[in-house]
């Protein structure tokens, strides 16, 4: 297979800022390419969002099983299944989180900072060099053709094209496109934690979503014992993240009981047993970043097209860019070839996971009226799909990459 950066684009190297999920995996699968990936973090240790949880769905495993690594090394445990319920205690639905791979890897549950150290030390075994502290502030176009990235300690870095993979607040997106969009905020707040000793109805690794009067409680029972939980609240204005931080963690836990008085009794029960409860943060995402690349520098993952926590589709979105960006690299004759070929199979497909997850956040908080009639939409809408095992969405988890077509 031809590679793009054969011939006069001398180094073979790729700049890729930002070392988180996205940063790690596109490190990965550019050195599997024949790429030689340097990989940047703005962060001293990377451990940001330590604490919080995500599940990987079907199909980021999928993309990971394409360059080489398989769930069991990632941490965590499977999540087969989803379950459904009102607030009020009233079930709903359970069926499959998607269809096991033929692997037999089924979504999985897992730590932020734990699947961050997976993947940082998957890409050291590679061969990727990692460098920590390194804050992107502006990038220049060599005549050479090839692109120099500035950081905030009067470091410099050379390659023949860079990757954003610098999140939500993705200085590569601006520099690409000072008038790109900010990230739209969805008016929720989301926090959570680990406790153990409290009864909760439920299977060990089947995700209960629960659907309060006012707020969205979600839990799932891990084999060890533990219980994992969050809460989605409503909140109209956005918060800073000072006024976030300045908020201990008994102002939470009161207005966690606060939202949930009068549901039913297992997140208040959670709530109240866990010793440590999560500082809170906001919901965003980014519904459409008109332009993804120019001619040596693109964007990938929540730098492109954050989506909701809602959607359960974050983590495996920003890895299936990477993989498919890796092969495009790979394949086309020409960087600027391969940038076209990946938003062409990548743009529709993040932006319909977008939209759904606005639309599954907007169901999390509704107000009376709005509550009456989402637990009508969700009792018919949740029947229909529990008896025929999620098949709306299999459109999501179905996609498969396969790195030798």
């Amino acid at each position: 297979m031809s590679n793009a950066l054969n011939g006069t684009h001398l180094g073979g190297n790729a700049l890729v800022i930002g070392g988180g999920i996205a940063g790690a995996v596109a490190a990965i699968a550019l050195k599997k390419a024949g790429i030689e990936p340097l990989l940047f973090e703005s962060y001293d240790a990377g451990a940001e969002g330590v604490g919080a949880f995500l599940t990987l769905a079907v199909n980021g495993l999928d993309a990971l099983e394409a360059v080489g690594i398989d769930a069991a090394q990632l941490g965590g445990f499977e999540t087969p299944r989803m379950a459904f319920s009102l607030g009020s205690g009233e079930r709903l639905a359970e069926f499959a989180s998607g269809p096991r791979l033929p692997s037999g890897a089924a979504c999985r549950t897992i730590k932020r900072a734990d699947l961050y150290t997976s993947l940082r030390d998957e890409a050291i075994r590679r061969g990727v060099t990692i460098a920590y502290g390194k804050r992107l502030v502006d990038t220049e176009r060599l005549p050479s053709g090839r692109v120099m990235a500035r950081f905030e300690d009067g470091s410099t870095a050379k390659g023949d094209f860079l990757i954003g993979a610098d999140g939500l607040h993705s200085r590569v997106r601006a520099l690409i496109d000072p008038r790109a969009p900010r990230p739209r905020y969805v008016g929720l707040l989301n926090t959570g934690g680990y406790v153990r000793g409290v009864e909760v109805p439920g299977e060990p690794g089947t995700m209960q979503m629960v659907f309060g009067k006012r707020s969205f409680f979600g839990y799932v029972k891990n084999p060890n014992g533990e219980v994992w939980w969050f809460a989605n609240l409503g909140c109209a204005r956005e918060l800073s993240r000072d006024e976030l931080a300045a908020k201990s963690g008994e102002a939470w836990r009161a207005e966690l009981l606060t939202a949930f008085a009068g549901d039913d009794a297992r997140a208040v029960d959670v709530i109240r047993a866990t010793a440590s409860i999560m500082v809170g943060w906001g919901t965003y995402d980014m519904p459409m970043v008109p332009k993804w690349h120019d001619d040596r520098r693109i964007i990938i993952g929540d730098a492109a097209h954050a989506t909701s926590p809602s959607s359960g589709q974050g983590a495996s979105m920003a890895i299936e860019d990477a993989v498919v960006l890796a092969m495009c690299l790979r394949d086309e004759p020409t960087i600027d070839s391969a940038f076209s070929r990946y938003e062409g199979m990548r743009r529709e497909r993040v932006e319909r996971v977008v939209a759904q997850g606005k639309k599954n956040g907007d169901g999390k908080t509704p107000g009376l009226v709005g509550r009456v009639i989402r637990d009508v939409a969700l009792r018919i809408m949740l029947a229909r799909m529990e008896k025929s095992g999620g098949q709306p969405f299999d459109w999501v988890y179905s996609h498969h990459l396969a790195w030798d077509a």
